[in-house]
């Protein structure tokens, strides 16, 4: 389970706002054991550093709390090779209007992509979503749904419950996931969402490898209660 200490971190973070920044989630989840990129954040008015402690080739995200598609917006660039590409993008993106600044990380390998949610139901309290990324969802809609916090049976039992799991097994030649880290990611996603801190948590893409997984993008709304 999540440390008190660790969860309460929500609350200087929100500073009265609705949604953490990427960076700001991301570290959440860091402490919480789960995989994200190297990245650093540049806040808007900061100069880029000549060397920003990364690996070529980046990923230069914007990072906003009005933005809620980056996509929508053309506020995503990935494949950058050098300092001079990454200087480009950079200050393309911080002239995106509501930009807060910008996120640079390192580009993770490919692996198979999911998605994992959570929302508070009125009816069912907090619940968790998973389900495979791309068409798969948006075309398909194959999603399986729990009641957080989960277990690790009940992590099992939503991953099973999926017509594309076969995918996770090896399909065609290609090699199986790390289930156990998919059941890591969900069960702690799980575990802040059943906080009664949080409205909705989305980790999309979760890219799943041989060996580890790493969450690629997440998003974050607060409901902070009355004191």
């Amino acid at each position: 389970m999540l440390t008190t200490y660790k969860l309460e971190r929500l609350r200087p973070l929100a500073q009265h706002r609705k949604a953490l920044l990427e960076h700001e989630v991301k570290d959440i989840l860091r402490e919480a054991g789960l995989s994200v990129p190297n990245g650093k954040f540049i806040r808007k008015g900061e100069a880029l550093e000549q060397n920003p402690g990364l690996k070529y080739p980046l990923v230069a995200k914007v990072s906003s709390e009005k933005i809620t598609s980056k996509s929508d917006l053309h506020g995503v660039r990935t494949g950058l090779q050098d300092e001079q590409e990454l200087r480009l993008a950079f200050g393309e993106l911080m002239k995106i209007e509501n930009a807060e600044g910008v996120l640079v990380e390192e580009m993770a390998p490919p692996g198979v992509e999911v998605i994992i949610g959570g929302v508070i139901d009125r009816q069912f309290g907090p619940i968790m979503m998973f389900g495979l990324g791309g068409i798969f969802t948006e075309l398909f809609r194959d999603v399986s749904f729990g009641l957080a916090p989960l277990s690790k049976d009940d992590a099992c039992w939503m991953i099973g419950g999926i017509k594309g799991q076969r995918l996770l097994e090896g399909f065609r030649g290609t090699h199986p996931v790390d289930k156990g880290a998919l059941v890591d990611i969900l069960v702690k996603a799980s575990e802040i969402m059943a906080t009664g801190l949080v409205e909705e948590i989305d980790l999309n893409p979760v890219s799943l490898y041989e060996d580890g997984a790493m969450v690629l993008d997440a998003k974050m709304k607060l409901r902070l209660p009355e004191l």
